[in-house]
């Protein structure tokens, strides 16, 4: 049965359609076109074929299919100019598909192209680069193949696993690691949002993207959550932690963690001891770091390579990209909005003898005030939340005009909405070059440089 509110053109509940996918989404959704009849079905409406959208039929969104392939799709929602469906059948498959090694992919959220061989997920999160650089920005620049991560799988150094309080197991029932059933006990899902879901939980017991480490210990500390939920000592549902460094994993939030970091050194640079940052378990700090290295010795080596003498982390945590660059700069100055994230990043700076640097803690959009850096002589780094730069922070940043500025995002979408900005003020971009931090999904690390003209 439909739900109530479901919109029943251009697709009845549940139709099932064939299609041929023809691209990815930056969502990581296949994507593909349906041409409709000038008169559909009893069910469904009347629409004329000059109605559609361009570019050669009504578009279907297929999560889990790939570019290439002949699918059979179940429809579950209408948009106004484009629908939804559910991957039933591959008909005709890519010879890039490959089989998930999890046994939950299509239903676990956490993953989008297990499916799809790791030369194919590089080629299509450059591709997806590149379109968002043309449409967001209005920008035709080469982007650079994605550098890939050394492990394809186990490479995650930090997950998340969530449980709701109330959903019991049926009576008879399996329990969710195997063994037989038997009375009804409070037994809710760990884990992760389902596919498609804001609310239901998929159990996982064990995720082929974390590192080994977490893994083991998870299996612990599901145990340990089942026995308090069978005693009655949760009230609410909770987020779990489990994050790793150095061979050990820790569940606790206010943990300190410490990360080793080899950094390449720079062109025609000697080798430089690793850097160690501490800093706390709920703390962000990337959670790939195998790529890590590569990944901050790049964004150092960008900041320098455009001449400025002065660096300026905006966004700077606890101090991985200022830390990593200082050797290449005569003054670092660095703003988070976290203060513990600050005070250890001033520790972080001390223990690695870099004393040249200035952590202060407050909004990225005050960092230059008071600044005596010549914006001329300036290189600045951002990294900011997913959701990109705000107002208040482009208007200082652009007024304040550095030489060079290093945009580092996990989301290239808001990243190019805001290189507008950047080139309207008369930036010039120079380099685009992913990086895949997140195999096997559809998110990945952007990182772009410009400088200023004139």
């Amino acid at each position: 049965m439909a739900p109530k509110k479901f919109n029943a053109q251009p697709f009845a509940y549940h139709q099932e359609i064939e299609l041929e996918i023809t691209t990815l989404t930056n969502l990581g959704v296949g994507l593909g076109r349906f041409k409709l009849p000038r008169s559909l079905a009893p069910g469904t409406c009347d629409l004329e074929l000059a109605a559609q959208p361009p570019g050669g039929g009504w578009v279907v969104m297929v999560p889990f299919a790939l570019p290439g392939e002949r699918v059979r799709a179940r429809v579950f929602r209408n948009h106004k100019n484009y629908s939804e469906a559910d991957l039933v059948a591959v008909l005709a498959p890519s010879p890039h598909r490959v089989e998930p090694r999890c046994p939950l992919f299509g239903r676990c959220g956490g993953c989008q192209y297990q499916n799809l061989a790791y030369a194919g997920q590089l080629e299509w999160k450059r591709r997806q680069v590149a379109e968002l650089l043309q449409h967001l920005a209005g920008l035709d620049f080469p982007v650079a193949p994605v550098i890939a991560s050394p492990r394809e799988f186990g490479y995650r150094s930090k997950i998340t696993p969530h449980f709701h309080v109330g959903r019991t197991r049926p009576p008879g029932a399996p329990t969710s690691d195997g063994r037989p059933g038997g009375p009804s006990l409070p037994e809710p899902p760990i884990g992760f949002l389902r596919q498609g879901s804001r609310f239901e939980i998929v159990d996982v017991s064990r995720c082929a993207i974390a590192m080994d480490a977490i893994n083991a210990r998870l299996t612990e500390v599901r145990a340990e959550v089942l026995a308090r939920l069978q005693a009655g000592n949760y009230e609410r549902g909770a987020t779990l932690l489990l994050r790793a460094a150095g061979g050990a994993v820790t569940t606790d939030y206010d943990a300190v963690i410490t990360e080793e970091i080899p950094l390449s050194p720079p062109p025609g640079g000697a080798t430089a001891a690793p850097l160690r940052l501490n800093f706390l378990a709920r703390d962000f700090f990337q959670n790939n770091p195998f790529l890590l290295p590569a990944f901050a010795a790049y964004v150092r080596d960008q900041a320098a390579a455009g001449g400025a003498r002065l660096l300026v982390d905006a966004y700077c945590g606890s101090g991985l990209f200022a830390l990593a660059a200082a050797p290449r700069f005569e003054r670092v100055a660095g703003v988070e909005v976290s203060e513990s994230a600050v005070a250890f990043a001033r520790a972080n700076a001390a223990a690695n003898g870099i004393g040249h640097t200035t952590f202060r803690a407050g909004a990225a959009a005050a960092i230059f005030a008071g600044l005596d850096f010549p914006p001329a002589d300036t290189a600045v780094i951002i990294d900011p939340p997913r959701k990109g730069c705000d107002e208040a922070f482009l208007d200082q940043l652009l007024a304040f005009a550095p030489r060079t500025v290093v945009y580092v995002s996990c989301d290239p979408a808001t990243q190019m909405r805001d290189l507008r900005r950047f080139t309207a003020a008369g930036y010039v971009l120079t380099a685009v070059q992913p990086f895949d931090l997140f195999p096997q999904t559809r998110h990945l690390e952007c990182v772009v440089t410009l400088r200023r003209t004139g």
